[in-house]
């Protein structure tokens, strides 16, 4: 995959590292000739571009006709607004991401911008404490299409109510999916008919809603109604 990263700074930088230790192809444009200067020693110069990443001959040199991602990650919400629209409507780049610096300019970052992602830290810090506070016994390993859903994993209490009933019958919500099961250090792919037991620790594959439901059917607040199984024809 080919990248290019407008802003050399920190995160920048890091993100160049990390894609190119994953065999991705990249190009960081920086402004600062100093900081240009740096990166030429820290990466190969032909990976660094000094130059104004908004100048649409800069992108020409970066041979964004190539990109399969346009990152923007200056210290400027203009700047990479700019450039987002630019590798969008003038160069047609399949996806854009954009670095929100201020909070308060957040709702800019949108289809209408060029921005098919906007990466705002203190929203994802907030949501972040949200479900720790909600959810305190639910861990949140990774998040899945733009943090729409979540890979989750809990170690059911001793006294869960779902604990020795089959998976089949518990009324599991419908944006829900048990994905694995991990009892004594052993991974179990879950069927109809698995009973659950004290101690195991369950992977599962969420919405924000369905967490909150499913974190609920863990405890053992209340009785369960389960779900009957529906009669097979014939």
């Amino acid at each position: 995959m080919y990248v290019i990263i407008v802003g050399g700074g920190k995160a920048g930088a890091h993100l160049a590292y990390q894609l190119l230790n994953q065999g991705h192809s990249v190009r960081i444009i920086e402004i600062r000739p100093e900081v240009a200067e740096r990166l030429k020693t820290e990466f190969s110069a032909h990976i660094v571009i000094t130059g104004d990443g908004s100048s649409p001959s800069i992108l020409e040199e970066a041979e964004i006709e190539k990109a399969q991602i346009l990152t923007a990650v200056t210290g400027e919400d203009e700047t990479n607004l700019v450039v987002t629209t630019l590798g969008r409507f003038e160069f047609n780049v399949p996806r854009t991401i954009a670095r929100v610096n201020n909070p308060k300019n957040a709702w800019l970052f949108n289809a209408d911008m060029g921005v098919d992602v906007g990466i705002n830290q203190t929203d994802i810090l907030v949501k972040l404490i949200e479900e720790e506070m909600s959810v305190s016994d639910m861990m949140t390993l990774l998040k899945l299409r733009r943090g729409e859903y979540s890979i989750v994993e809990e170690k059911l209490p001793l006294n869960s109510q779902i604990i020795g009933m089959p998976l089949k019958t518990i009324p599991l919500p419908s944006t829900c999916v048990i994905a694995a099961v991990i009892r004594n250090g052993e991974v179990l792919i879950p069927r109809g008919d698995m009973i659950f037991y004290g101690g195991d620790e369950i992977l599962a594959i969420v919405n924000d809603h369905s967490k909150v439901q499913l974190q609920n059917l863990f405890s053992a607040q209340q009785e369960l109604q389960p779900i009957t199984p529906k009669p097979t024809a014939g």
